[in-house]
């Protein structure tokens, strides 16, 4: 199946997901509550490491708690793990077999910290290691650059911080969420146009803030990975911290904003880049913001914040996809890499 193919089925995966492992979902956030862990740690590489970015925003805005990003090499390398015993140590993977992720979950449950791997594969190592599953519910993925195993990702960690019964009311906004997907589908025709404009572009920067952080390091690795333009993320406030020296006339801006308590910096900062006089392509459901792009796509009107990075990066994979394409690329076969990447 083609990366198309499998950007297009997103709706079915999390309508599958939603439907097969709601229950799951809510069991696993008891026992997170019933052990009173108090931070998460979060291993992940790839896109997967995107998702854990996204975890990192909602789980400290709808839990409370504070979350880390692991740091694999202090397991496997350094042999200098730190102390995990009242964390929630979740690994997060596709395939579930890389060592280093696993490493991480195992040293967790050998300090006897709460371990949770969310994962497509339920009979992977990954999982084996773990104390709690979440299958993801994605099938295969042949496609090398991950779509749909990245969207169930972060809808699995929606689904786990809606769990308890105070998350019951947010449970009916993720139901929502095929619907939402089938939308930002709609508009791939404006995408494709958006994207050809940008076929000679080989740089560029992509910004998003708070709960699309995660969403502007996604598009950034998949830019790469199919297009192999150099695209470096940033959140709105870093990148007025230096790197908007890079802009000048002409220069591609690709920016995620849709309606979010962030929504005023970043359309602050895009404003000034405008007059700047950068290339700007935007992806919003604000008025202001789309009308400051030089290319724009609209999101969903009715796009709840805390699951916009779900839908928002829908047209973004799509992007990338038309983009590889206009400049010749077979997004399919991305040179020197493999479907799984193992590392130590």
């Amino acid at each position: 199946m083609s990366f198309a193919a499998e950007i297009r089925e997103q709706p079915e995966v999390l309508a599958r997901l939603l439907a097969s492992q709601g229950e799951a979902a809510r069991r696993i956030a008891a026992e997170i509550e019933r052990r009173d862990v108090r931070s998460i740690y979060i291993a992940a590489r790839g896109s997967s490491d995107n998702a854990a970015l996204y975890g990192k925003y909602l789980w400290g805005a709808m839990v409370g708690l504070p979350v880390a990003l692991a740091t694999p090499s202090l397991f496997t390398l350094y042999g200098t793990p730190p102390r995990l015993g009242d964390t929630l140590v979740v690994g997060i993977s596709q395939s579930g077999q890389s060592p280093d992720i696993v490493s991480v979950v195992e040293e967790g449950r050998d300090q006897g910290a709460l371990t949770l791997a969310i994962t497509n594969d339920t009979g992977s190592p990954l999982a084996e290691s773990a104390d709690l599953v979440l299958d993801t519910m994605a099938g295969p993925e042949k496609a090398i650059a991950a779509s749909k195993t990245y969207t169930a990702q972060l809808t699995a960690i929606a689904m786990l911080c809606s769990g308890s019964e105070a998350g019951r009311e947010r449970r009916g906004e993720l139901a929502r969420l095929p619907d939402l997907m089938h939308a930002a589908l709609a508009v791939e025709g404006e995408i494709g146009a958006a994207a050809n404009r940008f076929r000679a572009m080989d740089r560029c920067v992509v910004l998003g803030r708070g709960f699309n952080y995660s969403t502007a390091y996604e598009w950034s690795l998949k830019l790469k990975e199919t297009t192999y333009v150099v695209a470096e993320p940033y959140s709105s406030a870093d990148f007025q911290h230096g790197p908007v020296a890079l802009v000048a006339d002409g220069f591609p801006v690709l920016a995620v904003a849709p309606r979010d308590r962030v929504l005023d910096d970043v359309r602050a900062l895009l404003a000034r880049l405008s007059d700047l006089e950068a290339d700007l392509f935007v992806m919003s459901n604000d008025h202001r913001v789309l009308d400051l792009g030089a290319s724009r796509v609209r999101l969903p009107d009715d796009l709840p914040a805390w699951l916009s990075p779900v839908v928002a990066v829908v047209p973004a994979q799509l992007f990338c996809y038309h983009l590889a394409r206009a400049k010749g690329h077979d997004p399919d076969s991305p040179r020197q890499l493999r479907k799984v990447t193992r590392t130590w």
